[in-house]
């Protein structure tokens, strides 16, 4: 049962890891790079497990009980959502964004959804463990797709910001990173709050304006 669990919650890993390898048809980037920054993605789960705990105790959150509309939008918003994604951008940033093989824009692209397929296995890991196939079937097309995609999206701007000339490099960057906290957070919130069945359903044009971003942005950097 272990192995399927971990087949289970490795799988949709490992077909969107092999759907972006396969779309960077002009010079693929190195597996053992991608091997690496997928590993670093996983260690971020670490330290945001850190704060995510440490924010939930100061808020008074607990996954699996109910919560008012304003806790949970400072649990989603400040908390998981700028927590996490802020390790990420500082993971691509600080590792991958000054390597020679960043040589391209979609590298950023490339980069930031092998972080992102790292902390999303990790993650993905142990809440199969803890709830079974069911929680595995979901995840399969909620939560690891939605860390792809906000991956896509971080990496298009960073990847835009890494062959931009002046000052508006840092800028550009940082708007990745705060698309992608905006996502987050917009999509945990959603789910955490138990106040409202619209505000509830509302996450799934959350989920599908995220994937048409992260489609869009594939295609914009393929086309240069």
């Amino acid at each position: 049962m272990a192995l399927l669990y971990l087949y289970l919650a490795l799988a949709p890993v490992l077909a969107i890891a092999l759907y972006i390898y396969w779309k960077d048809k002009n010079e693929k980037e190195p597996v053992t790079h991608l091997i690496g920054y997928f590993l670093l993605g996983a260690l971020t789960c670490i330290p945001a497990g850190i704060t995510n705990g440490i924010g939930g105790t100061v808020l008074g959150f607990e996954h699996g009980q109910s919560h008012d509309v304003v806790r949970s939008f400072f649990m989603a918003f400040f908390v998981v959502g700028l927590g996490e994604e802020l390790l990420k951008f500082l993971a691509l940033i600080f590792v991958a964004f000054p390597r020679k093989n960043f040589n391209e824009p979609f590298d950023g692209i490339v980069y930031s959804v092998m972080i992102g397929l790292g902390f999303a296995s990790f993650e993905n890991i142990m809440y199969v463990f803890e709830g079974g196939i069911g929680v595995a079937f979901m995840r399969t097309f909620t939560a690891v797709p939605m860390h792809a995609a906000m991956g896509v999206i971080m990496g298009y701007y960073v990847g835009k910001a890494k062959f931009q000339r002046g000052d508006r490099r840092t800028e550009t960057a940082i708007i990745g990173l705060v698309c992608a906290v905006l996502f987050h957070g917009a999509y945990d919130f959603c789910l955490f709050q138990n106040a409202s069945l619209i505000l509830l359903l509302m996450v799934f044009p959350v989920m599908g304006w995220a994937f048409y971003l992260s489609r869009r942005a594939i295609k914009l950097h393929l086309s240069k």
